[in-house]
C-alpha cells in the first residue's frame, strides 16, 4: 500500500532569521499590494487575539476532525516556526484548544493557522501567540490519522510550503516564497513610507485628490444632472 497521504518529512528549508525578521512591524496589508494582492489567506480563517504573527511556515496536511499528526508537528517544529495546519476547512470538530495552543507557545512556536475549527476561545482570546482559525466548536478531534508533515498545503485558499515566511495581524496573514522575500520586502519597505506620508497629508488636509476625476474621465465615464 502507498503510504502517500500518511507521510512525515524531517527536515525544510527555513530562510535566514534576520530576512524573516525584516517583515516585523509591516502592515500585511502593504506587504499584500506588493504582491499583485493575490497572496493572502482567505477572509474565513479570522484571528482569535491580537498578537502579531511573524515566522516561518511548518505545515500539516490532517484528516477533518483529527489532530494526530498536528500532536506530531507539536514535538517536531522549531522555535520561530508557525504551525499552518490544512484541515479541509471543516468545522464539526476542533483540531486543537488552550492546552496544545498552550504547549506550541512554552516550545518557541510562533503562530498557529488552521483552516478548520478551533476551540476555548476564551481563553485563546488573552493569550500572547497568535491564532488564526475558520471556525469555533467545542467538539473536541479525533486521533487516529492520516495525515501529512512538511508537505505543500492549502490553507484559507492559498498553496503554503514548508518554509514560507508568513505575516499576520488583524487584517489576515500573507504568505512570501523566501525567494522572492527581499524584492518584496524592499518594495514594502517603500509602500509603508508612502502610506505614512499620505497619512500625514490626510490629517494636515493638503490630501491631492485630483486622480479621482482623471481617473474616471479616462474610463469614458459620462455625468448626468
Amino acid at each position: 500500500m502507498s503510504d502517500i497521504g500518511y507521510r512525515i518529512f524531517r527536515k525544510i528549508n527555513r530562510p535566514a532569521k534576520d530576512l524573516v525578521q525584516g517583515f516585523a512591524g509591516i502592515p500585511v496589508a502593504n506587504i499584500a499590494d506588493c504582491m499583485s494582492r493575490l497572496a493572502c489567506i482567505d477572509a474565513r480563517l479570522r484571528p482569535l487575539n491580537d498578537a502579531p504573527l511573524l515566522g516561518t511556515a511548518f505545515t500539516i496536511k490532517t484528516r477533518p476532525g483529527d489532530n494526530l499528526l498536528t500532536h506530531k508537528a507539536l514535538e517536531m517544529a522549531e522555535p520561530g516556526d508557525v504551525l499552518v495546519i490544512a484541515a479541509q476547512g471543516q468545522l464539526v470538530n476542533a483540531i486543537m484548544g488552550e492546552l496544545m495552543i498552550t504547549w506550541a507557545q512554552h516550545r518557541g512556536i510562533q503562530g498557529i493557522i488552521i483552516d478548520g475549527a478551533i476551540r476555548d476561545v476564551a481563553a485563546l482570546r488573552k493569550m500572547t501567540i497568535p491564532v488564526y482559525a475558520a471556525g469555533v466548536t467545542p467538539n473536541g478531534p479525533y486521533k487516529d490519522g492520516p495525515g501529512e508533515i512538511n508537505v505543500p498545503v492549502s490553507c484559507g485558499g492559498i498553496a503554503i510550503k514548508p518554509g514560507d515566511i508568513l505575516v499576520g495581524d488583524a487584517d489576515s496573514v500573507v504568505v512570501i516564497d523566501p525567494q522572492d522575500a527581499p524584492k518584496i520586502l524592499e518594495d514594502a519597505r517603500e509602500v509603508q513610507r508612502k502610506e505614512e506620508e499620505f497619512h500625514r497629508q490626510v490629517l494636515d488636509g493638503t490630501w491631492d485628490r485630483r486622480w479621482v476625476d482623471k481617473a474616471i474621465a479616462a474610463k469614458g465615464c459620462e455625468y448626468a444632472d
